[in-house]
């Protein structure tokens, strides 16, 4: 549940998942960019890079 909220509560927000992490799948390299100038956790910060790595491999 997003932030603590109960399901009856919770508005469908496709970018985030069920517990209210963001989705970086859909995300192209400048918004995930944005997003890791954002970020604080070091542990969010290590996600939103891998996701990074991942397109830069398969476009490559």
């Amino acid at each position: 549940m997003a932030a603590g909220q109960n399901q009856r509560n919770r508005k469908n927000d496709p970018m985030l998942t069920k517990t209210g992490k963001p989705r970086l799948g859909p995300l192209n390299a400048t918004q995930l960019n944005k997003l890791l100038e954002a970020s604080n956790k070091p542990k969010e910060k290590s996600k939103i890079l891998r996701a990074i790595q991942k397109q830069a491999v398969v476009a490559a």
